[in-house]
C-alpha cells in the first residue's frame, strides 16, 4: 500500500565554507579520565569478567557491580548552526563543543526519536542532531583528537525514545552520552519570504475559511510553522564496558548492554532507583532459556507490544520480556524471560536482523541469505508460529547482506535495506518498490547512493517519508511515499474508490464512471490531484488519515489537530475559520461521509465525541450539526447500509446509530449496542468492522433489533473473524466466533458498498437463452466477500454461503474461495467493470537527467474468468450463465471468455485429466451459449501451441463443421482461422474447395483485406504461385498479366502482396499463428514454418513468379 513517488530530497552537513581555525573539538572529558578512575564525568562500569570467571562460587555476580553517580560538568549549550557557518562556542576546562558538522565523512548510523520530530546521525568523529520539519541541523558535536585516541572512533548510535539522551558507542568499548535540552517556546529560525506577493504564490480562491493566509505563510512547507527550535547539547558522561559491547539498546528507563566476554546483559538506569541502585546484571549462562556460550549480536525493542527480540551468535531469534522486580530468592536475579521462535536449519537461515510490527502482531527476522521470515506473535508464552516469507527479487549475491529492517508506523509496509539496494513488501508479502532494477552504471555516474545500497533507514511523518543513509555516503536521502488511505482510515469508501495521500496532497482515481476501455487505460489524466492547503499543512503536518465519500464527490483529511475537507467537483477546500478552533480537537478513530455530512471521531481535551460537519457550511465550531458524546475513545467508525453508523470504542462496546434527518439538521440516534467483553481480547488490534443483517431484517425489520440478529465481521490483526449471534440456555444473547481467513490485509463486503457504487454494476438479465432466472441463482457478485491475502485476491461469491458454514458447532468446512492471482497490489474492486484496480511502482533513470525518480502506473486485472471457472468447476452452469450475462455488454467481455478457455486448456494439456473430471467440456458447452463462440475458439488457438489443438478439438465438432458454420453466420475472418486449423490437421489438401469458397465470399462482400491474407496463405502453400493463380481464376479474378495495361482493374489502389520465398510466413493468416511462440507439433505442415515476403503480386515484376 506504499509507493515511492518522485525523486528523493538530499540533506548533508558540510563545513566547506568555514575555516579550520573556527572548528572546535570536544574532548569528552578525556583528561578527567587520566586522573580520575571511576569518578567525575567518567563512569567506569566495573568489568564483570571476574564475576564471570568465579560464577561457580558467586551466584550473585551482579551484586559486585556498582556504578557511581556521575557529576555533570557545567558546559555551555551548543548553539545552532545555520548556512552562514556562524559558530558560537564555549569552553569550560578541557572541554570545547562545536555547533557544526564534521568533514564529509560517511554516515555510520541513523536514529529517530519516538515522536519523529528529531533524528540524529553519526560519523566516525561527529554527532549531528537534525530537526525533521523544517529539516535543519539543530546541533553537532565533533570529537577531538584526544577524545578519539582515548575512547576510539564512533561506530554506533543510540537515542533514548524521548530524545533527551544520545549515546555514542565507540570501538574501544565506551558509551559516550550527551543530554539534549529544548526550550519549547524558543526559536532560532523561522522561514521568511520578503517577496511573497509574486506570481508564484498559490491562488487564494482555492481555499475557503483559511486563516492567516496573509504574509508569507502560504509559501511555508509542510510542518514548518514551528520554525527551527533552540536546543542545548551537553556532554553527560562516559561509560566504560570492559567486557566488550556486543549490542546496546536505549529504553525509556534504562540502557541495556549485551556484553561479550563473558556473555551477559547489563541494565544501567538513567537515574538511580529509590534504593540508590543504578545497574543490574544477569549472565547469559544463568538464563535457562539460552544455550551455553551464547552471545547476543542484535537487540530491538517494541514499546507498544512491550516485547524485545534478541538474535544470538548461533543464528537463533528469541522473543524476550523484561521481568518485574521480585524479592523472591529464586527470581531475584532474573531480569529477562525469553522464548526461541527462530531456529536456523542451515547456514542461509541464520538470523541477522529483526523488527516488530505491533499493528499486526508480527516479528520479521532477516536471514543471512537475504530472505525475511515473518512470525505471528500470538501471546507472550512463546506461541510464535511462522506466518510467511519475503524473498528479494534478486539473488543474495546481487543484493548483498541485509543491513536494516523497519516496518512503517501503521504496519502496512516493510522496508528492507541491503548492501547493494533495497526493497519493500506489503505486510503479508506482496512485493512493492525496489532499487534492484536500477542500472548500476547510471546510478554510479549520477552518485545516487540511495539506489546502490542502504546503511540504515527510518520512517518519519507517520509513514509519509523515509530517511535513508547509503553505504559510504555522507548524505541523507528523504524519499516521499504515496500510500493508500486505507492505512490511516479503514473505510468501505476508501476501498471502493482509490484514494492516495502523500505528504502534501491527495490523489483520487477518476476512472470509475468512465467508459470501459478508458477505465482500463494507464493514462495519468485518470488521477485527480489536489494540494492540501498550505495554511493547514504548515502547522498540522503530517496527515494522519483521509477519507473519500462513497460517491467520490468529497474528501476529508486530518493531521495532528483539526481537519479540512475538499470538493472534487468544485476544487475548493474548507478549513477552520480560526486557529483555536482547529487546535481544539484531534481526529482519533477515523472519519466517514454520509452524503454531504462528514462524521469525525474526535478527542477534545478529556472528552470523546462524534462530530457532524456539513460540507455546505463553513468549518466553525458554532456550526457543527451534532455532537455525540462517548465514554471512551473510538477505535473506528463504519457506515452500514443507507442510514446506519457503527462505532467501536476502546471499552469493547459496539454502538449502533442511525442518521435522523430533519428539515434543518442531521442527528445521530443510538438504537443499540453490543458488549464484546471476553470475546475480543484487545480492541486496539481491531482494524476493520462490518456487520451482516438477514435480508428480512434489512428490508422490514426494526433497527433497534439489528444488534440481536447481526453477524459482526471483525478484522483483527490479519485475521477475518465472524461473530454470529445465538441464544444460550438462559435465552441470553451469545456470540460464536470463527476465523474464516488469515493474513488478510483488507476485505471488501460488497453489501457495505454504497448504493451509488452498486448502481454502476450491470443489471441482471431477466432470462438466459430463454430460461427464466429464479432467485436461487443468486445475485451475481453483489453479495460477495473479497479478501486480499498478501499475494492473491480471494472471493466468496455469496457471503450467505459462508454464514451457513461459519458456526463452529456445525463442523462444516467453509465453502471454497475463488483465487485471483495478481502481479501488482490491488486497491479496489470495480464490480461494474469486472476488474481489479491497482498500482505498480516504476523506477525511471535517464542519461539526460542526472537523477532517478519513482512513479506508479495503473494496473488492471479481469476477475470474470476466474469467477466463471469457479462456478463451472462446481457444475453450476446456471450461476455461471447468470454472472456472464451481467457482464455481456462490456467491450472486453469476449476477451474474458477467451481467457477462461485459454487457462483451462493450458492446464488440461499439462495434467491430462480423465474425461470424467475434465473441466474443458463444460467450459466449451458454456461458451456455446454466446454468439461469438466460434470466434473465441479461433482466438484461443492463436495464442496456444499447436499441440494443444488436439486436446481442444477432442471436445469440439470437426473443424470442417465449424468452418461451415462460420460461413453460414457470415463470419469470414473466423472461417479463415479454421482454414489454418484444417491445414495444420492436414485436412486442407483434400478440401481446397473451402478456401475457394471463402475467397469467393470475401470477393463478393468486398473484404479485400481478407482476400489479401488468403492470397498470402496460398503463396505460402505453393511458392510457384500456380495455386494462387488457379484460385483467382476459379473466383473469376483473372491474372493481372492479362490486363496489366488496363486501368479499371478491381484491385487498383489495393494491391495484394505475395511474400517472397526468402522471408517467413508467420503472418499467412492475420493473427492465425502465435506471434509469441513459433513452436508446433512434430511433423506439422503449418505455414508458420514456411518462408514468404511482401512483394506486390499484381505488379509485373519478373521475380514474383518463378519457374
Amino acid at each position: 500500500m506504499y509507493w515511492p513517488i518522485g525523486a528523493p530530497r538530499i540533506y548533508a552537513a558540510s563545513n566547506s565554507r568555514s575555516s579550520r581555525d573556527r572548528v572546535l573539538d570536544s574532548d569528552d572529558d578525556a583528561e578527567s579520565r587520566e586522573v580520575i578512575d571511576g569518578g567525575g564525568s567518567l563512569v567506569d562500569v566495573p568489568s564483570i569478567g571476574t564475576a564471570g570467571r568465579e560464577e561457580d562460587e558467586h551466584d550473585g555476580a551482579s551484586g559486585s557491580c556498582t556504578l557511581l553517580t556521575p557529576m555533570i560538568p557545567m558546559t555551555p549549550g551548543i548553539k545552532p548552526v545555520e548556512h552562514d557557518s556562524r559558530f558560537i562556542t564555549g569552553s569550560t576546562g578541557n572541554e570545547t563543543i562545536l555547533a557544526g558538522s564534521a568533514e564529509k565523512e560517511p554516515l555510520l548510523a541513523l536514529r529517530i526519536s519516538r515522536t519523529g520530530h528529531l533524528f540524529a546521525v553519526i560519523t566516525s568523529t561527529s554527532l549531528t542532531i537534525w530537526q525533521t520539519k523544517p529539516t535543519a541541523i539543530l546541533a553537532a558535536v565533533v570529537r577531538s583528537e584526544k577524545s578519539l585516541s582515548t575512547y576510539g572512533p564512533n561506530i554506533s548510535l543510540l537515542v533514548r525514545p524521548d530524545s533527551a539522551i544520545f549515546v555514542v558507542e565507540t570501538t574501544s568499548g565506551y558509551l559516550i552520552t550527551y543530554t539534549l535540552a529544548t526550550d519549547p517556546d524558543a526559536r532560532v529560525f523561522r522561514p521568511h519570504f520578503a517577496s511573497h506577493t509574486s506570481g508564484q504564490t498559490r491562488r487564494q480562491s482555492n481555499f475557503s475559511g483559511s486563516r492567516n493566509q496573509g504574509g508569507d505563510r502560504i509559501l511555508w512547507g509542510p510542518g514548518e510553522g514551528g520554525g527551527v527550535r533552540e536546543v542545548s547539547v551537553r556532554f553527560r558522561m562516559v561509560i566504560k564496558v570492559d567486557a566488550g559491547i556486543g549490542r546496546a539498546l536505549a529504553l525509556d528507563d534504562e540502557l541495556v548492554v549485551a556484553t561479550q566476554k563473558p556473555g551477559a546483559v547489563q541494565c544501567i538506569r538513567w537515574t538511580p532507583d529509590s534504593a540508590g541502585n543504578q545497574t543490574s546484571t544477569e549472565l547469559f549462562s544463568r538464563m535457562d532459556w539460552l544455550p551455553k556460550k551464547t552471545t547476543v549480536t542484535e537487540m530491538i525493542h517494541d514499546r507498544p507490544m512491550n516485547l524485545s527480540t534478541w538474535i544470538t551468535n548461533d543464528g537463533k531469534a528469541y522473543a524476550v520480556q523484561r521481568l518485574p522486580h521480585s524479592n523472591e530468592p529464586e527470581t531475584r536475579h532474573k531480569l529477562f524471560r525469553g522464548y526461541c521462535f527462530h531456529t536456523p536449519q542451515g547456514a542461509n537461515d541464520h538470523a541477522t536482523k529483526a523488527t516488530v510490527n505491533a499493528r499486526f502482531s508480527l516479528i520479521a527476522v532477516g536471514c543471512s541469505d537475504g530472505t525475511i521470515q515473518v512470525y505471528t506473535a500470538r501471546d507472550y508464552a512463546g506461541n510464535i508460529p511462522p506466518s510467511h516469507t519475503h524473498k528479494p527479487s534478486v539473488s543474495g549475491q546481487s543484493s548483498g547482506q541485509l543491513t536494516c529492517l523497519c516496518y512503517s508506523p501503521d504496519g502496512y509496509c516493510l522496508f528492507a535495506g541491503y548492501e547493494k539496494g533495497w526493497a519493500t513488501w506489503s505486510v503479508f508479502g506482496k512485493p512493492g518498490a525496489t532499487s534492484f532494477g536500477a542500472d548500476p552504471r547510471i546510478s554510479e555516474e549520477h552518485e545516487e547512493c540511495w539506489l546502490e545500497g542502504v546503511k540504515e533507514a527510518s520512517w518519519l511523518g507517520g509513514g509519509s517519508e523515509i530517511l535513508i543513509i547509503g553505504q559510504h555516503d555522507y548524505r541523507i536521502w528523504t524519499l516521499e511515499m504515496a500510500r493508500s488511505a486505507i492505512t490511516g482510515c479503514y473505510s468501505s469508501a476508501n476501498i471502493s474508490r482509490t484514494l492516495l495521500q502523500t505528504t502534501s496532497s491527495i490523489m483520487v482515481y477518476r476512472g470509475y464512471d468512465l467508459p470501459d476501455l478508458t477505465t482500463i487505460s494507464v493514462e495519468a489524466s485518470l488521477w485527480h490531484t489536489a494540494q492540501i492547503p498550505s495554511s493547514y499543512l504548515v502547522d498540522q503536518w503530517p496527515m494522519r488519515c483521509s477519507v473519500i465519500s462513497a460517491d467520490g464527490r468529497y474528501v476529508a483529511v486530518a493531521g495532528r489537530r483539526g481537519l479540512a475537507h475538499y470538493s472534487i467537483n468544485s476544487g475548493r477546500w474548507k478549513t477552520f475559520v480560526n486557529e483555536n478552533m482547529e487546535n481544539e480537537f484531534q481526529v482519533r478513530g477515523g472519519m466517514c461521509w454520509h452524503q454531504h455530512i462528514l462524521v469525525a471521531a474526535v478527542e477534545a481535551g478529556d472528552s470523546f465525541e462524534l462530530r457532524l460537519f456539513s460540507r455546505e457550511s463553513a468549518l466553525d465550531s458554532s456550526l457543527v450539526l451534532h455532537i455525540q458524546g462517548l465514554p471512551a475513545p473510538v477505535v473506528l467508525i463504519a457506515p452500514s447500509g443507507e442510514d446506519s453508523l457503527l462505532v467501536y470504542t476502546y471499552d469493547n462496546l459496539l454502538y449502533h446509530y442511525v442518521f435522523a434527518t430533519t428539515s434543518s439538521t442531521v442527528n445521530l440516534v443510538q438504537v443499540g449496542q453490543i458488549a464484546f467483553h471476553g470475546i475480543v481480547r484487545s480492541p486496539a488490534r481491531v482494524r476493520g468492522l462490518s456487520w451482516i443483517l438477514p435480508d428480512d431484517q434489512l428490508i422490514e425489520g426494526d433497527p433497534s433489533q439489528d444488534v440481536a440478529v447481526a453477524t459482526v465481521v471483525f478484522l483483527v490483526d490479519g485475521k477475518l473473524v465472524f461473530l454470529q449471534p445465538s441464544l444460550n440456555e438462559e435465552r441470553k444473547l451469545k456470540y460464536d466466533m470463527r476465523v474464516i481467513a488469515q493474513n488478510v490485509e483488507y476485505y471488501v463486503l460488497m453489501r457495505d458498498m454504497a448504493a451509488s457504487v452498486l448502481a454502476q454494476a450491470p443489471e441482471v438479465s431477466a432470462a438466459v437463452n430463454g430460461d427464466e432466472l429464479g432467485p436461487e441463482q443468486g445475485n451475481g457478485l453483489r453479495d460477495s466477500l473479497w479478501t486480499f491475502e498478501g499475494n492473491d485476491m480471494k472471493v466468496w461469491p455469496e457471503v450467505l454461503d459462508v454464514l451457513r458454514s461459519a458456526p463452529s458447532e456445525l463442523g462444516r468446512e467453509l465453502p471454497p474461495m475463488v483465487s485471483i492471482p495478481v502481479d501488482f497490489y490491488p486497491l479496489s474492486v470495480l464490480l461494474a467493470k469486472g476488474i481489479l484496480l491497482g498500482l505498480e511502482p516504476d523506477l525511471v533513470q535517464r542519461r539526460d537527467v542526472n537523477f532517478a525518480f519513482f512513479r506508479f502506473t495503473i494496473r488492471t486485472h479481469l476477475f470474470i474468468p476466474q469467477v466463471l471457472r469457479y462456478h463451472l468447476s462446481r457444475f453450476d452452469s446456471s450461476a455461471a450463465l447468470h454472472l456472464a450475462h451481467q457482464y455481456k455488454n462490456l467491450e472486453y467481455f469476449p476477451h474474458s471468455l477467451e481467457i477462461l478457455l485459454h487457462n483451462v486448456l493450458d492446464e488440461e494439456v499439462d495434467t491430462n485429466p480423465s474425461p470424467e473430471t475434465a473441466l474443458l467440456p463444460g467450459v466449451l458447452s458454456f461458451l456455446s451459449s454466446f454468439p461469438r463462440y466460434l470466434d473465441i475458439v479461433v482466438q484461443c488457438t492463436r495464442k496456444t501451441e499447436v499441440r494443444s489443438w488436439r486436446t481442444l478439438f477432442t471436445y469440439l465438432p470437426p473443424p470442417q463443421e465449424l468452418f461451415e458454420e462460420s460461413l453460414q453466420r457470415g463470419s469470414l475472418k473466423t472461417a479463415g482461422g479454421y482454414l489454418l486449423i484444417l491445414h495444420t490437421f492436414e485436412e486442407l489438401s483434400s478440401s481446397s474447395e473451402q478456401l475457394v469458397r471463402l475467397l469467393s465470399r470475401a470477393k463478393d462482400e468486398g473484404d479485400w483485406e481478407l482476400c489479401k491474407e488468403l492470397a498470402r496463405f496460398l503463396t505460402a502453400l505453393d511458392e510457384t504461385g500456380a495455386t494462387l493463380m488457379e484460385a483467382l481464376e476459379m473466383v473469376n479474378l483473372r491474372s493481372p498479366q492479362d490486363e496489366r495495361e488496363g486501368s479499371s482493374f478491381l484491385f487498383e489502389g489495393s494491391r495484394l502482396k505475395v511474400p517472397r520465398s526468402a522471408r517467413g510466413s508467420s503472418h499467412g493468416l492475420k493473427g492465425a499463428a502465435n506471434s509469441d511462440d513459433d513452436r508446433s507439433s512434430s511433423g506439422s505442415r503449418s505455414p508458420r514454418n514456411r518462408k514468404a515476403d511482401t512483394a506486390d503480386y499484381f505488379t509485373p515484376h519478373n521475380d514474383v513468379i518463378r519457374d
